[in-house]
């Protein structure tokens, strides 16, 4: 006959568990084991320790703050000299598409004439609202006139381009130094004269033009 398996008893607590088990819970706010309590002159220095650290932390913030001011005051010192040094036709400070004697020829070119194409906005703006007046008679008239202008400044527009060319041709025989300068042109002529950037240096005549940092001529005495 089979014995009958014996039961597992659980062995008596060993005096070690009996021991941590009556321990009492350690007090959070006593100092650790061997060493003494802190006084209260002590939590004092500690306490202002760490409302110095925080007060440096703040002054750092601070430092940062006044560099990025200091920062967008050099870009906007740098942004006012270099529209300053375009605004007197120094090439330095111009976009690189303005660079360059062959450029320099065309702006004084263009706006040494007086063209009908820098007009082009205003004619644009009268017609648009004149087609609002509801009047078969002057919606025909404007239209005729708006036609008559556009030859005009296409008539205008391609006489100044023959004439540039030719005198391209004789100031630079080098093909690779007339590449894009009819379009320049045609884009410069396009643009109202108060408003052209890098401004004219020479008068409607082509005299020159001197020209203080503030894009004003200088009148010479």
């Amino acid at each position: 006959m089979a014995s009958i398996p014996k039961f597992w008893r659980p062995t008596a607590p060993s005096a070690t568990d009996a021991s941590a088990e009556a321990a009492p819970p350690a007090d959070p706010t006593r100092a650790p084991k061997g060493r003494a309590t802190p006084t209260r002159k002590e939590a004092e220095a500690a306490r202002k320790q760490g409302l110095k650290a925080s007060s440096r932390g703040r002054s750092a913030g601070k430092g940062g703050k006044e560099g990025k001011r200091a920062a967008r005051e050099a870009e906007r010192e740098a942004r006012a000299r270099q529209r300053a040094g375009m605004m007197q036709g120094d090439e330095r400070y111009m976009p690189a598409r303005d660079r360059g004697a062959n450029r320099r020829f065309v702006r004084d070119f263009v706006d040494a004439r007086v063209t009908v194409a820098e007009y082009f906005i205003f004619i644009a703006i009268a017609v648009l609202l004149l087609g609002f007046v509801q009047n078969p008679a002057l919606q025909s008239f404007v239209s005729l006139a708006f036609f008559a202008v556009t030859a005009l400044i296409i008539i205008d527009t391609t006489i100044l381009l023959v004439q540039l060319n030719l005198r391209a041709k004789k100031q630079f025989p080098e093909k690779s130094d007339r590449r894009g300068l009819m379009l320049y042109a045609v884009m410069r002529a396009l643009q109202l004269r108060r408003l052209r950037l890098p401004p004219p240096m020479v008068t409607r005549g082509g005299k020159p033009i001197k020209r203080g940092p503030d894009g004003k001529p200088i009148k010479s005495d």
